[in-house]
């Protein structure tokens, strides 16, 4: 039986590379109070989500000339953002390039948050073979388009590849590409993660690519 070679890590970026989930839930907590009191605790909900999704979703109609505000407001906020990496993720990622995996970020977020990433690290790009941004894609997570195009870009098969995942739109993503998953219990509850992940963990320490390996 021909052994599948782990080829490809692909991540994405809040509350699985960057340790920043608690601070949007701040920032959209104080503008889902501000345009939607009725519905508490939507800040919760619209995780994982791009911005035009949540716009179409929860900002259009009588809110949408509100969406010019709501940007700029968040494009404020993600500059002064701290861009901590989860515990133990750049030794994972040493580790794995060391053993000629190839990396790659497959984030819902958009070029000019990518710059402030860039700014608060400048180092971040080496870390990977490839960095694909919402402008990237056809479809938005759940769809699994983010991850197939992510494959094709590191030249890989979705049975050669592990996704790393937090929200419940990007897990739903890695299982409809086919690829195996690994949950963060950063934003969600490892019991809630569970069935759309192959193994949960709550940050990198003691994840290696013998670990990951296993999984395929």
């Amino acid at each position: 039986m021909k052994e599948n070679r782990l080829k490809a890590a692909l991540f994405d970026l809040d509350g699985v590379v960057f340790d920043t989930e608690p601070q949007y839930s701040v920032f959209w907590g104080s503008q889902c109070r501000l345009y939607h009191p009725e519905h508490p605790g939507l800040e919760h909900e619209i995780k994982g989500q791009t911005l035009t999704e949540i716009y179409d979703q929860w900002f259009s109609g009588p809110l949408k000339k509100e969406q010019p505000v709501i940007t700029a407001r968040l494009y404020d906020y993600e500059r002064q953002m701290h861009y901590d990496y989860i515990e133990g993720f750049e030794t994972l990622i040493a580790d794995l390039r060391q053993h000629g995996v190839r990396t790659a970020v497959v984030t819902s977020s958009n070029v000019p948050k990518m710059e402030s990433v860039y700014r608060h690290q400048p180092g971040f790009k080496s870390l990977f073979d490839a960095i694909l941004t919402s402008e990237d894609f056809a479809a938005s997570k759940p769809d699994p388009d983010c991850y197939l195009r992510a494959a094709q870009r590191l030249e890989s098969q979705p049975s050669e590849c592990i996704v790393f995942e937090d929200s419940f739109n990007g897990l739903k993503a890695g299982r409809a590409a086919q690829m195996k998953v690994v949950g963060l219990s950063t934003t969600n509850p490892e019991e809630a993660i569970r069935p759309l992940s192959d193994i949960q963990i709550a940050d990198y320490r003691g994840i290696n690519f013998e670990t990951i390996s296993k999984l395929l």
